[in-house]
């Protein structure tokens, strides 16, 4: 597996990105497509909306939210393949919208893709 690198959507893109894929369901407010020269957009490996509103990006919440994100992923093989497939053609960029760099589902599908499948 190659390197799998996780970066707010909104950061300039740079050429080590590789890959550029936004794993948000909703598309960045106030960002053009140009601007973000995103490859891909798996919407479908997005959190749920219930699960989206429940954890609200509260740091609190966020063994709960991994947990059950994870749930979810696991009922969704298809869009995981996918992003295994591009990780395994390159370096790889998973974009995110949210403003904490720790604490989004990115960090999550990071883990996941670290892990054997």
């Amino acid at each position: 597996m190659s390197e799998v690198r996780i970066r707010r959507v909104y950061d300039p893109p740079e050429a080590a990105d590789g890959r550029r894929v936004l794993v948000d369901r909703l598309w960045p407010r106030g960002l053009t497509r140009q601007a973000a020269r995103v490859d891909l957009w798996l919407r479908e490996i997005a959190p749920s909306d219930e699960l989206r509103r429940e954890f609200g990006h509260d740091p609190a919440r966020w063994e709960e939210f991994r947990r059950r994100y994870r749930a979810e992923l696991a009922a969704a093989s298809e869009p995981l393949a996918r992003l295994r497939e591009a990780a395994a053609g390159g370096p790889l960029t998973l974009l995110f919208g949210a403003a904490d760099r720790e604490h989004n589902n990115a960090v999550v599908l990071r883990e996941l893709l670290a892990e054997e499948p």
